[in-house]
């Protein structure tokens, strides 16, 4: 059946490339109000077409936010039961006018489809759902499906914890197979064994109560840009190491092991800044590699306040507002490591100054794939056969939140099988996806379902 399969789904690209298409017209930036109809809309297209491909009990799954899309197919007695993950919001289109084409009109160009959302993570859960839908068009699934596909990812998944808790014997599954997490190399096969946790908050600092002339005030008091400033430029030393007392009390060092096992897939360090145009910053006394997924990172995403419109406005601001990201290694939990970063804030904000917090969620942990998992396995054996190589276990700098959340309230491992490659430029303008990926996961795909049948539903007990 397996040859079918694939046979069936390189013959029928055209139509699956349009459905995709379709899908990234669907302008479903979760995190926004106004693209409230656009979300709406994502989820009746997706309900459609599970329903078209033959899955049962398509419905949405509601935890107070935007809604889970769910449905199944449990015709394998006797086979795992695998839950599929992918999700179908995206990030913000903006700043617009720096896109070379409408980000919501998928454009191809030289083997690359651009549009936001193509590579995060549209383009891999296309791949994941038609090669559902082809397996039920021979006569059935190797395994029992299970697909979730959520609407908040990109929000950090604020009501994921409230699905899994109201639907615990709906998502009930061996395994979990996720279309987000990428390629790590376009030419090295890797196998996604763990990822970075986070977490994020946003801070508001006030030194006035309003705006004032620079001219009659200048030299006489706060400038609350001049304070964010030196607030946000507190968490690094010069150097690049994290200067944040106690946060990195739960780290710990690294073992030779995962320092050889890092080293087998080192990127050229000068190249990967230069292929950004960057300038090379971070912690002393670790890799490029190391830095990147075995070591924590705190950010600023934005920094913002005072005048910002055209010509000047001659005014000392009397508010600053930032937002931070955390990134996290295992060992560290969420909410300690978030306390340590806002407790050091705190500690530095000016005496006659309010600093105001807004934590909008808790994050989630890093996550790990054990070295002698069935997944892990099937992954390996999969990479071997599309590649010729053998692939190289990995970790990702990025956060995939279901896969903490699931392992913790589920008890189930999940690989990531995501096809995107890092070089597409995920939330940034000009998106896209290789559209050689899409064959190729295609094939992937239909191939790690058919190792996964292979196994009974017993092999997942020790894991579990």
């Amino acid at each position: 059946m397996l040859q079918t399969v694939i046979e069936d789904l390189l013959a029928r690209q055209p139509a699956i490339r349009a459905r995709l298409d379709d899908f990234l017209r669907l302008p479903s930036v979760g995190g926004d109000p106004a693209f409230a109809d656009g979300m709406q809309a994502t989820r009746r297209f997706l309900l459609d077409w599970l329903r078209d491909t033959g899955l049962r009990d398509a419905q949405l799954l509601d935890g107070g936010g935007q809604p889970a899309v769910y449905a199944s197919w449990t015709g394998a007695p006797g086979r795992p039961t695998v839950l599929i993950y992918g999700h179908y919001d995206v990030q913000p289109a903006a700043p617009l006018d720096h896109w070379r084409t409408p980000p919501f009109e998928p454009t191809e160009i030289d083997g690359r489809l651009y549009a936001r959302g193509a590579s995060d993570v549209k383009g891999s859960t296309t791949i994941a759902l038609e090669v559902i839908a082809a397996f039920l068009r021979a006569g059935g699934c190797p395994v029992n499906v299970k697909l979730f596909l959520e609407g908040e990812e990109e929000t950090g998944s604020p009501s994921l914890r409230r699905i899994v808790e109201q639907h615990r014997d709906l998502l009930a599954a061996d395994a979990m197979i996720s279309a987000d997490g990428g390629r790590a190399s376009q030419t090295r096969a890797t196998v996604n064994v763990g990822a970075r946790g986070s977490t994020a908050f946003e801070i508001a600092l006030r030194t006035a109560s309003k705006e004032v002339h620079s001219g009659r005030y200048g030299g006489t008091i706060r400038n609350a840009l001049h304070e964010m400033s030196v607030l946000v430029a507190s968490l690094h030393g010069r150097d690049g190491r994290i200067a944040v007392p106690g946060f990195l009390d739960d780290v710990p060092e690294l073992t030779p092991q995962q320092r050889a096992e890092t080293a087998a897939f080192a990127p050229d360090e000068d190249a990967f800044i230069a292929e950004i145009g960057a300038c090379a910053f971070g912690e002393p006394g670790y890799t490029l590699r190391e830095r990147v997924t075995l070591r924590p990172a705190i950010d600023v995403n934005g920094l913002w306040g005072g005048y910002t419109g055209v010509g000047g406005k001659t005014v000392i601001a009397a508010e600053a507002f930032a937002k931070l990201s955390i990134r996290l290694v295992p060992g560290q939990d969420p909410l300690r490591a978030r306390d340590a970063v806002a407790a050091h804030l705190r500690a530095l904000c000016p005496p006659g100054s309010e600093l105001v917090f807004q934590f909008g969620r808790d994050g989630s942990p890093a996550s790990s794939l054990p070295s002698d998992h069935p997944l892990l396995r099937a992954g390996m054996a999969v990479w071997r056969q599309l590649s010729g190589q053998e692939p190289i276990p990995v970790r990702l700098g990025a956060t995939v939140p279901i896969t903490a959340i699931f392992k913790e309230m589920l008890g189930i491992d999940t690989l990531m099988f995501g096809f995107n490659l890092p070089d597409e430029d995920v939330h940034a303008p000009n998106e896209f996806f290789h559209l050689d990926s899409l064959p190729l996961g295609l094939r992937g795909w239909s191939m790690l379902l058919a190792e996964l049948g292979a196994m009974p539903s017993a092999a997942f007990d020790r894991v579990r």
